[in-house]
């Protein structure tokens, strides 16, 4: 089993880039962990937000096609509490399934994309920054690992 976090460019604060790189080095720790980060699309280049999103999810979809279960990261999906969360992850963990979790840009997720997911997940009930997005998964998968382990982190 393999975790793929794919997102769309890179974090430009950089205490926030910094705490980002700790939290997935500390997920590392627990999970096969791959970082894939994608060129972001500057909308005012094209014609638009639509064009930006198509784009950068054509560059995910390139870069995650051989995973099987890939989890886009929105607003509108599915919640779970840390502890359902770290038990799915080990779900994937058992049936040695590889995971890409898919980090829209400043423009969101490609519509095409996230309909091709296999699932969808809400990070928090607002919408997110990306680049906090992708703090807070990262921060989870740390958080999963160490209640898999049954380590008390999680408390």
């Amino acid at each position: 089993m393999r975790v793929v976090v794919a997102a769309v460019g890179r974090p430009k604060d950089g205490a926030l880039a910094a705490a980002i790189r700790d939290y997935e080095t500390r997920a590392a720790r627990y999970w096969p962990l791959d970082v894939v980060e994608v060129k972001a699309e500057r909308a005012e280049e094209h014609a638009g937000a639509a064009v930006a999103r198509t784009r950068e999810g054509e560059r995910l979809r390139d870069r995650t096609d051989t995973i099987r279960t890939r989890v886009a990261c929105d607003v509108g999906g599915r919640s779970f509490t840390s502890e359902e969360f770290a038990a799915w992850l080990q779900q994937q963990r058992e049936q040695a399934t590889d995971v890409a979790f898919l980090i829209g840009g400043a423009f969101g997720l490609d519509p095409a994309l996230v309909a091709g997911s296999t699932m969808r997940l809400s990070l928090a009930p607002w919408t997110l920054p990306h680049e906090l997005a992708r703090l807070v998964l990262a921060e989870q998968l740390y958080r999963a690992g160490t209640i898999v382990r049954g380590e008390p982190y999680h408390k």
